[in-house]
């Protein structure tokens, strides 16, 4: 099989798929021997002045509508999950500094976190449960998900970006950005790595969003 047929099938593949396909997955269905990295280049390089781009989110890769026409879908975006401010602070914390307890949000905010508002974000599959804090009471700590990074295009959280651009875009707007003060705030310092979470625990946050 050669080169253009491996690229029919691989975006057969990811035009079929309902969710980011990484490169591994890509080779498994192709002839032995294949460069599925190779081909997923390619493929990238020929929808890049297309209406779809192949882009490369959370280390896997999916095809999604052009930058400059993403504006003809963010109504209907914004009509089917709109945050409050409350959220939008919380999750723009959890994004930059995780893992973060609720106690460590709520004094970056300079106000208190409902639970209803970490369920919130639970519920929408973009913040979860990471592991313990190992400090007095254990406290739970929570990061961003795959959905997240998929849901706002990124490859990984080191490609945040700063809260100038963030502002520029006007996703900021209603947000009161002088408490967050998201890229001078540093983590606490830890002597160990988080505790991850026991079965039972990780059973009981899942009830939490299901």
């Amino acid at each position: 099989m050669n080169h253009h047929e491996q690229m029919r099938i691989c975006e057969a593949l990811l035009f079929a798929s309902d969710r980011p396909l990484s490169s591994i997955a890509l080779a498994e269905q192709l002839p032995e021997g294949s460069d599925a990295q190779a081909i997923l280049e390619d493929l990238q390089k020929k929808y890049k002045d297309s209406g779809v781009n192949l882009v490369e989110v959370a280390g896997k890769w999916m095809f999604q509508t052009a930058a400059d026409l993403a504006f003809l879908l963010r109504k209907e975006e914004e009509k089917e999950r709109k945050l409050s401010r409350a959220a939008v602070e919380t999750l723009a914390i959890i994004a930059y500094h995780q893992p973060v307890t609720r106690a460590e949000i709520e004094e970056i905010r300079g106000v208190g976190v409902s639970k209803g508002t970490i369920d919130v974000l639970m519920e929408a599959v973009w913040v979860k449960p990471v592991g313990r804090r190992r400090t007095p009471g254990r406290p739970m700590t929570y990061g961003t998900t795959e959905d997240f990074l998929v849901q706002f295009g990124l490859n990984s959280v080191k490609d945040l970006p700063g809260i100038s651009e963030l502002k520029a875009a006007g996703f900021l707007d209603n947000v009161n950005t002088s408490r967050l003060n998201l890229l001078s705030d540093e983590k606490p310092d830890e002597e160990q790595p988080d505790l991850p979470m026991d079965d039972d625990e990780s059973s009981s946050e899942e009830q939490v969003i299901s």
